[in-house]
C-alpha cells in the first residue's frame, strides 16, 4: 500500500467520520402500502441520509388494535449525520408530508416510521425512546431485523435480534412476500 493509501486509511472521508448507523422500521396498512413504503424509503434517503440495505417487505395483521387491515413493514438501515432528536424531528416531518393522521393510537395509517436502534445508543427522552421501547414484543419488526443482522445486540435487554426473537410473546403470523421489494425506491 502507497503513502495515499494509508493515508486514507489513517483518515478516513470526514462526511464518514459522523454518520450513524440506524434502523428504521416503515410500514402501512392503507392505501396503496407499496408505494408509501417506495415514497417513504424515497423521502428518508432525501431528508434523513443514504439507505444502505433493505429487508424483504412483509405482510401481518395489525398489532395492537386487530380490528384494520393488514400491514406492510420492511426494515431499513440509513447512515445520518443527525442526531436523534433531530431524526426523529425529521421521520415526523416525513409522515406529515405523506399525510400521515394520528386519530388513535395503534390505529389505521399509510405510513409509520419508527426509530428501532441508534447505533448502539439508548435515548431516553419524555417524546423519544431509542431502541423503540416495544421492539422485543414485536415479531413484525424482528423478524425483518434479523434478516439484516441477527447478532446485532439490543442495547436495553442485552440479546441478540435472534434471541429476541425466540422470547417474542407475539403470536402474529409474519409473512414475507415474494414480490422483489427490497429497494422500491430505487
Amino acid at each position: 500500500m502507497g503513502l495515499e493509501g494509508e493515508i486514507k486509511e489513517l483518515y478516513p472521508p470526514k462526511r464518514d467520520l459522523f454518520m450513524k448507523e440506524v434502523y428504521l422500521l416503515i410500514g402501512g396498512n392503507i392505501g396503496d402500502r407499496f408505494f408509501f413504503l417506495g415514497e417513504a424509503q424515497r423521502l428518508i434517503s432525501q431528508q434523513c441520509g443514504p439507505i444502505s440495505r433493505c429487508s424483504a417487505v412483509y405482510e401481518t395483521a395489525a398489532w395492537g388494535k386487530e380490528d384494520q387491515p393488514a400491514f406492510l413493514n420492511q426494515v431499513l438501515v440509513i447512515h445520518t449525520a443527525m442526531g436523534p432528536t433531530a431524526l426523529m424531528a425529521a421521520i415526523l416531518e416525513i409522515e406529515q408530508q405523506m399525510g400521515r393522521l394520528r386519530r388513535e393510537r395503534n390505529g389505521e395509517r399509510n405510513i409509520d416510521i419508527d426509530i428501532l436502534y441508534y447505533e448502539n445508543e439508548v435515548v431516553e427522552l419524555p417524546d423519544l425512546t431509542i431502541p423503540h421501547p416495544r421492539i422485543y414484543m414485536r415479531k413484525f419488526a424482528l423478524i425483518p431485523l434479523l434478516e439484516l443482522n441477527a447478532t446485532k445486540i439490543d442495547p436495553v435487554h442485552n440479546k441478540t435480534i435472534q434471541a429476541l426473537l425466540e422470547a417474542c410473546p407475539d403470536s402474529l403470523e409474519v409473512r414475507q412476500l415474494s414480490r422483489d421489494v427490497q429497494n422500491i425506491a430505487r
